[in-house]
């Protein structure tokens, strides 16, 4: 890592292994990070464009004697706050999500509309070079914002954040990926790189958007300035806030597509690893406070009171009006569609891979040049955006069409550009508008012949240019909007070509091309032909839309991973897939514990100065607590205690001069429930001195007495089903046979251990296949 912050790439080969005329055994093939050649180890990982330490979080609730005390004594109404509270921040999740939302589309649609407002003006008046100067310097002004404040300000905003929220709720800490800062870079950053007219939406970063307020909510405000609310204490845990910000992150996708069920559904399907029906509930209840909010501003909009934001609100292609007319023939090029969105989809995902290693190459040389890479693609951008229209032929406006053209204003379906009166440009109405715009354009219905074929190519060749080389630069970005308007182009283009041997309007087409290449890159299908529904608001389309999602998904799948998935792997996050290795139940957990150093425990009353020594030598967030007259013989395992508890011990004070075990009374004077639920563990900060070294502490009213154990001989495919779907941090590895003299705990295997890479290092004889390669 160099002084910047940034990752140097490893150039040792994945697997460990010189292979000879391996295609894949090059630089931008291997990992972002250098990979330890231990099975545990300590993770580094890109959170956002910032290098961040990794830990996991703690989603298994903690039975110690505090919270078993402080379960019992909760009266009804204390119960009834709790229900209560969770609903009232899922309404304020869903109110706050809505609100920004309207904001960033507001802020976007009237920046972006006064720069093509002065861009059009110059244009009418054939003074191009002006118009060119005018388009260019306020997109790279407005790159200049975005750039600027993600890179010094806000690392962490970079991206999509997509991924990050996905790592989370499986259970990776994240740092300061939910602050108070970073939701402003991304509400600022976005309005600036969306309205400079990059490839790329506002769509991802309203989901981190919407995952902010939720944590800022459930922790009660910036961690500077929190509330202390004496309620909020019940959500001042990992498992509450996990599901705030599940909440968040529906609410994020409600509020970019305007589609509640969808955002549900994609929080389910694409997000979340750890589900169930009152969470269901709640995310529904989100999205539904999400559309009311964003229906009422469209209300208000459309009255003419919010400056040049569009006419039609949210909703993207409102095809309702449209009679969907299919029969049996069009089965073969709906199909293609399907067959071309996994291909391409995956050929994206394959090149995107390529182009973010490179990007990784080119930001660590320092922050300068991730300014000066955001500038130049942001140049390249308006240059071509400009002046590709020039090679479009002039297309006479057919009089039969309500819609006015031509036109050079802010939108409109027919731009004259450069043609003269009575003729549009087709690529102008596509390049000169609002990337909202231009999808709007590209799906109009009943228009067959408004955009010609060598337009078309054009549009479709750039946009794949521009979605390589734009998704990673440092500022905020989505994938969905540069996928669309790829799949729409190429799905505009096989109804152009199909003609009159289909019954299936051009625009429909568009819309079922962008669906495909969804599916393929993202590799969804069920949120995904929601959205699409709600988008179209229109019933017919169902069939053929689950038909080509369905296509471009399997076809995508036999080629490579998901692109969240491949950035997941890309930034180090070690996330734990669904299923395991079909070679994991070849290793059992006994086994694969015997590759790792000697557990630590600790005595149930242990020595201060063993407790310091501990936590001075080792890095591990986990202590196995023993009791007994000695560590080898007649000893039982109590539970596990956690490193930031002995910390917190340790700040205060809690020693005693004799080897005893204390009263209930006792823990309860020192310690709250909400204390140890805080994530505290610098032991730096620790001072003890020697008289104290000789004190004691005891451990029992602090240890989780319920941890999950399981059997040695137990397959580590199972342990990992087990640790994943239960959301644990460690799991301790019992023997098979309890005989005297042994001690009842032989490990602890952890999210680190789990991991088919990290296993592979230690065993490499049980995959006979590369582990380098992504699948």
């Amino acid at each position: 890592m160099d002084e910047d912050g940034n990752l140097q790439i490893s150039n040792s080969n994945y697997n460990g292994e010189e292979e000879e005329g391996d295609p894949e055994n090059n630089t931008l093939n291997q990992p972002l990070l250098k990979r330890h050649r231990t099975l545990s180890s300590t993770p580094l990982a890109l959170v956002g464009a910032k290098v961040s330490h990794i830990e996991s979080l703690d989603y298994e609730i903690n039975e110690n004697d505090l919270f078993k005390h402080d379960w019992r004594s909760r009266s009804k109404t204390q119960v009834f706050q709790y229900i209560f509270l969770k609903w009232t921040l899922a309404c304020l999740v869903g109110l706050f999500t809505g609100l920004i939302a309207t904001l960033i589309n507001l802020a976007i649609e009237n920046i972006a509309g006064y720069k093509l407002l002065a861009v059009g003006y110059y244009i009418g008046q054939d003074r191009f070079w002006t118009g060119l100067m005018i388009f260019t310097g306020a997109n790279l002004g407005l790159t200049l914002v975005a750039t600027v404040l993600v890179v010094y300000f806000a690392p962490t905003a970079a991206g999509p954040g997509i991924p990050e929220i996905k790592a989370y709720l499986n259970g990776i800490d994240t740092p300061n990926m939910f602050g108070f800062t970073t939701m402003m870079v991304k509400i600022v950053g976005s309005i600036g790189a969306v309205a400079a007219g990059l490839d790329l939406g506002k769509e991802g970063p309203l989901v981190h958007i919407g995952s902010c307020i939720a944590s800022l909510l459930g922790q009660g405000g910036p961690d500077n300035h929190r509330i202390k609310w004496r309620w909020l204490r019940y959500f001042n845990n990992d498992r509450d806030r996990r599901d705030l910000i599940t909440c968040g992150s529906a609410s994020g996708v409600c509020a970019a597509f305007r589609s509640p069920v969808g955002g549900v559904l994609f929080a389910l399907e694409e997000v979340a690893t750890w589900w169930r029906s009152a969470l269901l509930w709640r995310t529904f209840f989100s999205t539904a406070v999400v559309v009311v909010v964003l229906r009422a501003f469209i209300e208000i909009c459309n009255s003419g009171k919010c400056g040049l934001f569009g006419s039609g609100g949210l909703i993207m292609f409102d095809v309702s009006h449209v009679e969907v007319r299919y029969h049996a023939a069009d089965i073969i090029p709906v199909t293609l569609i399907g067959v071309f969105g996994g291909i391409l989809g995956s050929l994206y995902n394959h090149f995107l891979h390529k182009v973010l290693r490179l990007y990784n190459l080119i930001n660590q040389k320092g922050k300068i040049h991730k300014v000066l890479l955001s500038l130049g693609v942001s140049l390249f951008t308006s240059v071509c955006l400009y002046g590709l229209p020039f090679l479009a032929e002039c297309k006479p406006c057919n009089p039969s069409i309500d819609e006015t053209c031509p036109t050079n204003g802010r939108s409109g379906n027919f731009k004259q550009f450069n043609c003269p009166n009575g003729y549009y440009n087709d690529l102008a109405t596509l390049f000169l508008t609002t990337n909202d715009d231009a999808v709007r354009n590209i799906f109009s219905s009943n228009t067959p012949n408004e955009f010609g074929m060598v337009s078309l190519w054009i549009f479709f060749g750039l946009y794949c240019i521009l979605g390589l080389i734009t998704f990673g630069i440092a500022t905020p970005s989505g994938l969905f909007l540069p996928i669309i308007l790829m799949g729409s182009a190429y799905g505009r283009m096989l109804g152009t070509a199909m003609g009159s041997y289909t019954n299936i309007d051009q625009g429909l087409y568009a819309v079922l091309g962008a669906a495909s290449l969804m599916a393929g890159s993202m590799r969804m299908t069920v949120s995904l032909c929601v959205i699409f529904l709600e988008l179209t608001n229109n019933l017919l389309l169902l069939p053929i839309t689950m038909f080509v999602l369905l296509i471009a998904k399997t076809v995508g799948d036999s080629f490579n991973l998901s692109i969240y998935e491949i950035i997941l792997h890309l930034k180090g996050l070690p996330f734990l897939e669904a299923n395991p290795e079909p070679w994991m139940r070849n290793l059992t957990v006994g086994e694969l514990n015997d590759a790792k150093p000697p557990v630590v425990t600790l005595n149930g009353v242990e020595k201060v100065a063993n407790i310091v020594d501990v936590l001075r030598n080792t890095t591990h967030n986990a202590f196995p607590v023993l009791d007994g007259a000695d560590q080898t013989t007649g000893t039982e395992l109590h539970g596990l205690i956690l490193r930031a508890h002995l910390v917190k011990v340790l700040k205060k004070r809690w020693f005693l001069n004799e080897k005893r075990r204390t009263e209930e009374w006792e823990v309860r004077e020192k310690f709250t429930p909400v204390e140890l639920a805080e994530r505290e563990d610098n032991f730096d900060d620790v001072a003890i001195t020697s008289s104290e070294m000789q004190l004691y502490v005891d451990l029992h009213p602090l240890t989780n007495t319920t941890p999950y154990t399981v059997v040695q001989s137990m397959s580590v495919a199972k342990a990992l089903v087990l640790f994943r779907s239960v959301g644990l941090r460690h799991l301790l590895v019992v023997p098979k046979i309890q005989a005297s003299g042994m001690s009842p705990v032989i490990g602890i295997l952890t999210r680190q251990d789990l991991r088919a890479y990290n296993i592979l290092q230690a065993f490499p004889h049980l995959d006979k296949h590369k582990s380098g390669k992504l699948r």
